[in-house]
């Protein structure tokens, strides 16, 4: 039940990723993905099979790939949102610093996993 509701809570998180630029969907869905395997092998393949996030989850799991597109958006989100943080949080070196390193980290492990080789599986 723990994991059915993790599973949960992550694709709601994911949806309102997918409207809201400042939040990332696929990660929340990965993990949705790997409490649903755990809970409910139904909602997993859904999940694994949906027609816009299908191809980014399996890509994911068998070969730890992100396509270039969506590192180019991820990096680009990662680059407006820190730039906002420059803006509205200029009184904060200390913040502007935190927020700096955890979104350049994140970048770097972002441009630093392989291309995908499967493009499209069962899709």
């Amino acid at each position: 039940m723990i994991y059915l509701a993790i599973g949960w809570l992550m694709v709601g998180l994911g949806v309102v990723g997918a409207v809201l630029p400042i939040m990332p969907t696929v990660p929340f869905l990965l993990v949705a993905a790997a409490a649903f395997a755990r809970s409910s092998p139904e909602l997993e393949a859904k999940l694994m099979s949906h027609p816009r996030f299908g191809v980014h989850l399996r890509q994911w799991r068998h070969e730890g790939a992100i396509a270039l597109p969506a590192k180019v958006l991820a990096v680009t989100a990662m680059a407006i949102s820190f730039t906002s943080v420059m803006i509205f949080g200029a009184a904060y070196l200390w913040l502007q610093a935190t927020i700096g390193m955890v979104l350049l980290a994140s970048a770097i492990f972002v441009i630093t996993r392989p291309q995908p080789a499967l493009v499209r599986e069962n899709a």
